[in-house]
């Protein structure tokens, strides 16, 4: 069967998250209804990542198998024509080789958080920022961020519902920028733990007002214990961005 690579750009918020749940409007849920309706046949859509509830996806790459060739062009239109009115656009579709998986085979994952720094409430950025009113020094949360980039025991940011056999990852990069009132965290890995980059980003927020040090984040770090872990960043300021490929 004919397998396809699938770029997918979605706003997360009015879904119970990525992955297909009984009686929940889910991204995955809808892509597959959306295969379905144009192929005639039930194809579960793979993603590379399960984002949670609320978290919205700009780079989100899938895969499907179809039992007959088509071009790619007509696969890209007619999905996008059967996700209407759903707030999910797949950008491009592509032939790829039976041994691509998009959740297997990719090598790196990047994520951005996005934080509105001032008092007022938001408006348009509404469930696709994080606002925190109180000033934050972004120049020491990208400091203390470096104190996590490289190979833990992330169980300290690790979600207590996260199925990963190990609490242990390899953090490529984590940067935190400031332009005007935004403040950006991105950061790339080949995987992450469940809610690690939301729980990493929280723990920043408390450096970024003055309530922890560096030191303090390093000690959460080596206490290897959720119960360590500073506040966890609500979902509506992450991005998955992108995700590499050999």
């Amino acid at each position: 069967m004919p397998r396809y690579k699938l770029i997918v750009e979605y706003d997360g918020a009015p879904f119970c998250g990525w992955q297909t749940q009984a009686d929940q409007i889910t991204v995955q849920g809808v892509l597959t209804a959306a295969v379905a309706a144009l192929s005639g046949a039930m194809t579960l859509v793979q993603g590379a990542g399960r984002t949670d509830a609320g978290v919205h996806g700009r780079g989100q790459v899938a895969h499907i198998d179809l039992a007959r060739d088509w071009q790619t062009d007509t696969i890209r239109d007619g999905l996008n024509a059967h996700l209407r009115p759903h707030p999910v656009a797949v950008l491009s579709a592509e032939r790829v080789g039976d041994d691509f998986n998009a959740r297997m085979s990719a090598v790196k994952r990047h994520y951005m958080y996005r934080i509105i720094n001032r008092r007022p409430d938001l408006t348009f950025d509404l469930k696709y920022a994080w606002r925190v009113a109180r000033p934050l020094d972004a120049v020491a949360m990208h400091d203390a961020a470096q104190r996590l980039t490289g190979k833990h025991d992330f169980t300290t940011f690790r979600s207590t519902e996260c199925q990963a056999k190990s609490p242990e990852k390899t953090l490529d990069t984590l940067d935190v920028t400031r332009d005007g009132v935004d403040v950006i965290v991105t950061t790339s890995a080949r995987s992450f733990l469940h809610n690690q980059v939301r729980s990493m980003v929280g723990s920043l927020v408390m450096v970024g007002s003055g309530a922890w040090s560096a030191d303090d984040l390093s000690r959460a770090l080596d206490a290897r214990d959720r119960a360590a872990c500073g506040q966890v960043a609500p979902p509506d300021g992450l991005y998955l961005m992108k995700v590499d490929y050999p």
